[in-house]
């Protein structure tokens, strides 16, 4: 079993599918011990079979691969990508052009609800597929005649359920829809990691202005020390201290070897400096830069029927149109629905108004009603 190690012998296999119509494409990464996701393993393949590259080779350049990616007259079909994207994004700054993601497409075209790669080639060829290697430390050389077969099948297969996925997309003219969901996956808003609003993931939701300025600034520092040594973000700071060391706001070495969140000896460390430091800069934060607690949303009291029915009508279309309901709509935003006139969801735009929001929206008005005919339910006009 080749696997790629030089760059010419990369743009060669590129070169030998920079004409197709499409590619499928997968990784395998380990991030366990890194803050960015560290690439071991990239597969892609043609007509004409598979090729399995080694990032890792010193010889290797991946940009005959990027300017694959950045070809729009080639279709890139992954299967879950979100974590295949974030990889290229953080390697190249950009996101791929014409993605195709058959997790996602699989839910428009009545394959179920975040349908795994298994039963989407169960699904859709009959092949059952060996994960035994799924574990594997793909970080390791050398790689095994086992974990490259199993590796360079996720995208073989993978050609085959493309094939049989799009052709429904298409008999059910839902191009479109796919369109819509892959100009959503490939935003590059979703993978660019922004330091200064790191504190958002805290998930802090009351506190004085002094505490919400420093826990900022202590979130910032922090994803700024695990972006530039690549490690975890909690090996440098652990959720629980970062918030302890706010409440207190040390401003020396003894304060903060104090807490009881602090190790021996890590207030007089490189990093216990960094943290005073940023806890300076939280004190002298200007007002409007210290952010705002996020506060939960209280809703309208209503009746809870109305969310009940909303849910209802939702299971009845998307069984209808074959779509996995929860990419129509979740819980939360069947509340908002059901509590606010107007709301701001992706359930009363584009395809997903056509499949549920407008009738929704009728459903509230009292223009349309559910009942049960023929022992089965029904909307109708009320």
């Amino acid at each position: 079993m080749k696997l790629i190690t030089r760059t010419a012998e990369l743009e060669q296999a590129v070169a030998s599918v920079s004409r197709e119509a499409f590619v499928t494409v997968d990784t395998e990464f380990m991030r366990e011990s890194t803050y960015w996701p560290k690439l071991c393993l990239l597969q892609f393949a043609g007509a004409d079979g598979g090729h399995l590259v080694d990032p890792l080779s010193p010889d290797l350049d991946l940009k005959p691969f990027v300017a694959l990616l950045d070809n729009p007259a080639v279709a890139k079909v992954f299967h879950a990508a979100r974590q295949d994207i974030e990889i290229f994004y953080h390697l190249s700054g950009r996101t791929p052009r014409n993605v195709f993601d058959t997790q996602i497409a699989g839910m428009v075209c009545g394959l179920g609800e975040s349908i795994s790669y298994e039963n989407l080639i169960r699904e859709t060829t009959g092949h059952a597929v060996d994960k035994s290697s799924r574990f594997t430390d793909w970080s390791r050389r050398p790689l095994s005649d086992k974990q490259l077969i199993y590796a360079l099948g996720d995208v073989t297969h993978l050609r085959e359920a493309y094939l049989v996925v799009s052709k429904r997309i298409a008999d059910q003219n839902r191009a479109d829809w796919i369109a819509e969901e892959m100009a959503e996956l490939v935003d590059p808003t979703l993978y660019a990691v922004d330091p200064d609003s790191a504190w958002r993931r805290l998930k802090v939701r009351s506190g004085s202005r002094k505490f919400f300025a420093v826990v900022k600034t202590l979130a910032t520092w922090r994803e700024r020390e695990a972006q530039t040594r690549d490690v975890p973000r909690q090996r440098i700071l652990k959720d629980d201290a970062l918030l302890d060391i706010a409440s207190h706001a040390p401003r020396t070495v003894g304060e903060l070897d104090q807490l009881r969140s602090m190790p021996r000896g890590f207030a007089q460390s490189r990093s216990g400096a960094g943290i005073l430091e940023a806890v300076g800069q939280g004190l002298a934060l200007p007002a409007d830069q210290i952010p705002q607690p996020e506060r939960l949303e209280r809703l309208p009291d209503v009746d809870p029927g109305i969310a009940d029915a909303l849910k209802l009508l939702l299971k009845l279309v998307a069984d209808e149109a074959g779509v996995a309901p929860r990419l129509i709509a979740n819980a939360a935003d069947l509340d908002k629905l059901a509590a606010l006139k107007t709301p701001d969801l992706p359930a009363l735009h584009g395809w997903r108004r056509e499949v549920f929001g407008a009738a929704a929206l009728d459903l509230k008005a009292g223009k349309l009603a559910l009942k049960i005919e023929g022992g089965r339910l029904v909307a109708t006009g009320a």
